[in-house]
């Protein structure tokens, strides 16, 4: 019986290959955007990633890129205050939206950024996908489910990429797996197929980087 939301499966030649390609171009910074109006011109297709704070997300955005210090990874959460744009080759846009949840700043600040967000996502015509990064140590917690259930009202397919899967063993990973499937069927926006990855040990980067390049 196949399971609900089953993992991604390891890309064969072709699309690794353009995954590959994909990432192998410069991949630079744009700009940060602190307000709808100062969005890029939506000129190309574009992915975003959220995720909570501390979740991982600067970490898999520089390994996706092969690029270190591409998105800045920090120990304090809820760093990012801004969306950051970055181009993908002459192909596409890739988001890296501010970190929800607990954030190391005023509430005024993070009350902004929240507005910011529900703006974009309910607003940005080339938005493709959104990847909604969930931290496999702790599976998805009610403020995970705030973030899909947005991303439903507004009907943008998100896809969930579990992180940090190496630190836990197999049957723990199986309990996460199997709470992370049971809350995502409740979701009519989520895609059918989790990404498992882990940034520090490359795994499920290859299969992610062929998923963005075939989003157009």
């Amino acid at each position: 019986m196949q399971l609900p939301f089953p993992a991604a499966e390891q890309p064969d030649d072709i699309t690794r290959e353009a995954g590959r390609k994909m990432f192998a171009g410069e991949t630079e910074f744009l700009k940060g955007v602190v307000a709808m109006n100062g969005l890029p011109e939506a000129t190309r297709p574009e992915v975003c990633f959220a995720g909570r704070s501390n979740v991982g997300k600067s970490s898999l955005i520089n390994a996706l890129t092969g690029r270190k210090g591409l998105a800045r990874a920090s120990n304090t959460p809820g760093r990012t205050q801004e969306i950051n744009y970055f181009t993908v080759g002459e192909s596409h846009f890739l988001v890296d939206l501010p970190g929800y949840g607990f954030a190391n700043a005023p509430l005024a600040v993070v009350e902004k950024w929240q507005r910011l967000l529900k703006s974009y996502l309910r607003g940005r015509a080339t938005l493709r996908r959104a990847f909604v990064l969930v931290d496999a140590r702790h599976g998805i917690k009610a403020v995970d489910e705030e973030i899909m259930a947005l991303l439903s009202s507004a009907a943008v397919t998100f896809q969930c990429v579990l992180t940090k899967t190496d630190k836990l063993k197999k049957g723990d990973l199986d309990r996460v797996l199997a709470q992370v499937r049971e809350k995502l069927s409740k979701h009519p926006a989520a895609y059918p197929e989790l990404v498992l990855t882990s940034s520090e040990k490359g795994d499920g980067i290859e299969t992610l980087r062929a998923i963005i390049a075939g989003i157009d």
